[in-house]
């Protein structure tokens, strides 16, 4: 429930080539810079500008005065960064994506169309195609006891290895305003989490996670 295969569509993100051979998605989030420097040496100079060192912006971005960019970050076609958006590095950023105002980005995979569009932070996490986290939810990526991340199902549990994971959130997910994803957590395809929630664990896909210990299967029209 938890694995690249169960939570994205690799078509619609140029990190496939990254994630495709892993397992688990965090598996990828040691190799983010370094796929970020390779692909961008590659991007074509007519399609992207490169306006600072290790950073590449899509010349169909809109990517406001006020943002802060530092790389290695890919800014994909299409995409809008908005009002001071701080993007510290190793962000990849897909076609048709908003980061919006005050957001910040720090080791991240964003599929296409994903939006971050209000005072969001998203760290050392991986939102799929079309995900969308409302105003002021965010991921916390550290344990307050600093012990490397576990990911958890139920009674099962897979050690990441790292210290730092966030979400890896499924493609088609909606996160409600203000809410907190906390270390590990991973949300399957199209679950839609309430507003002001503090979410652990796994929530399976199609799923709606209304609070702790109550998780409602989507209702099909």
């Amino acid at each position: 429930m938890y694995t690249v295969s169960d939570l994205y569509d690799l078509t619609h993100t140029a990190a496939a080539p990254l994630l495709a051979p892993c397992t688990y998605p965090w598996e990828a989030l040691a190799g983010i810079g370094d796929f970020i420097l390779n692909l961008g040496a590659t991007l074509s100079a007519a399609e992207y500008d490169h306006p600072a060192e290790n950073v590449w912006i899509a010349k169909s971005a809109k990517v406001a005065p006020t943002a802060s960019i530092t790389g290695p970050c890919i800014i994909g076609p299409e995409t809008e960064v908005r009002h001071c958006a701080f993007i510290r590095g190793n962000a990849l950023v897909g076609a048709g994506a908003v980061v919006g105002n005050s957001t910040e980005l720090k080791n991240v995979i964003l599929f296409d169309k994903v939006q971050v569009p209000h005072y969001n932070y998203v760290g050392d996490s991986i939102l799929g195609y079309k995900a969308h986290m409302g105003a002021g939810s965010i991921t916390s990526n550290v344990k307050s006891d600093k012990k490397l991340v576990v990911v958890r199902d139920g009674t099962a549990e897979v050690a990441t290895g790292r210290k730092k994971v966030g979400a890896m959130v499924g493609d088609n997910v909606e996160v409600g305003c203000g809410s907190v994803l906390n270390p590990g957590t991973v949300l399957g395809r199209g679950c839609s989490v309430y507003p002001l929630s503090s979410v652990r664990g796994t929530v399976p896909a199609g799923c709606i996670y209304k609070c702790r210990g109550e998780v409602a299967q989507r209702q099909e029209d």
